[in-house]
């Protein structure tokens, strides 16, 4: 367990290198105790160098070629070419059919919960108009974009939650029209997200995934309209799709990157919770770092014991036990002010 020195700006509203060179006047150490360090660097799972050009080339050719190139992508990519990727009402059905009853109960329980705070968030953005001047009348006014397309990730594990926090929030928004794609997984239909982005409240369903599905909602092909809007996490190649077309044609939620989490805890915090949170984001994927600071050497100590017991039980322990022994971190600090500067 090294002892590490970390300096930082004794003053941080004046950081060493914000407007003068730092002469070490501004400096003080911090001493920490690591229980736990990186093993491993990011580079396994880091994209391509070439990944921002391959991205132009796809969605280019989409928006030349339409359908074809679409196509050709989800073939190449997906192994995936069916007659038709849009989901006919009938096919939707019968596919949430397969889903068991306890999975469907679960998604409608959550999506109530996201619906009844969504919809409470929406009555709080009240529109209004004001005169501050004789002629000058000044307001705002919420008004639903008409189309949003929403994309739901495959990857490793499904991310249900996506069609939630997306499709769902649009709806209540008041978006007329969401279109909505998930990628195949192994060559079949997710039939759990079908379900969820159902239960949404998507207009229209696709399986298409990757810069494809992205390229196709944001520039419309012949079977496909365009949207002003585009909402969801995916890989950096989707997250690369999203970039290049915001604002050439399309919003966007955020740039998004590999999840990552920090927490800062006190000698109060319960180490199972913690140990569970930080679990929760390195399942994201191997390169989702998930770092610990605690004023508590028992805390952080206790923590690992967690994170090594749950580990042994969680079924994205493949991926999550990855994450955590290359870029899982404990620090252990004397008090919260030297936790924030430890965080920074």
């Amino acid at each position: 367990m090294p002892i590490v020195e970390i300096p930082h700006a004794a003053n941080p509203a004046r950081a060493p290198g914000v407007g003068a060179e730092p002469d070490g006047s501004d400096l003080s150490i911090v001493m920490v105790l690591k229980l736990k360090q990186p093993n491993g660097p990011m580079a396994d799972s880091a994209p391509v160098a070439d990944t921002p050009a391959i991205v132009r080339w796809v969605i280019d050719d989409i928006r030349a070629r339409g359908n074809e190139a679409v196509r050709c992508y989800s073939n190449k990519f997906d192994y995936w070419s069916p007659a038709s990727f849009k989901l006919l009402p009938d096919e939707i059905q019968q596919i949430i059919s397969t889903v068991p009853r306890q999975i469907i109960n679960d998604i409608k329980q959550i999506q109530e919960n996201a619906r009844v705070f969504t919809l409470a968030q929406k009555v709080s953005l009240k529109d209004f108009e004001l005169e501050i001047r004789p002629g000058v009348h000044l307001g705002q006014k919420s008004i639903p974009i008409s189309s949003v397309g929403a994309y739901i990730p495959g990857g490793r594990y499904l991310l249900l939650a996506s069609s939630h926090m997306t499709i769902l929030t649009a709806k209540c928004a008041g978006v007329p029209h969401v279109t909505a794609c998930t990628p195949p997984i192994a060559g079949k239909i997710p039939v759990n997200t079908i379900a969820a982005m159902h239960l949404a409240g998507a207009d229209e369903i696709y399986i298409l995934g990757g810069v494809q599905a992205i390229a196709a909602m944001a520039v419309g092909t012949e079977t496909m309209k365009k949207v002003d809007f585009i909402a969801g996490p995916g890989n950096a190649f989707v997250a690369e799709a999203k970039r290049q077309l915001f604002g050439e044609e399309i919003g966007i939620d955020l740039p998004a990157g590999p999840t990552e989490i920090l927490i800062v805890a006190d000698e109060h915090a319960d180490p199972f919770t913690v140990a569970t949170d930080l679990l929760s984001q390195a399942e994201h994927g191997f390169d989702s770092p998930a770092v610990l600071i605690t004023t508590s050497q028992t805390v952080g100590e206790k923590t690992i014991q967690e994170v090594n017991r749950l580990l042994k039980i969680l079924p994205t322990a493949d991926v999550a036990g990855i994450s955590w022994n290359r870029l899982g971190e404990v620090v252990v600090v004397d008090n919260l002010d030297e936790a924030y500067h430890v965080s920074q």
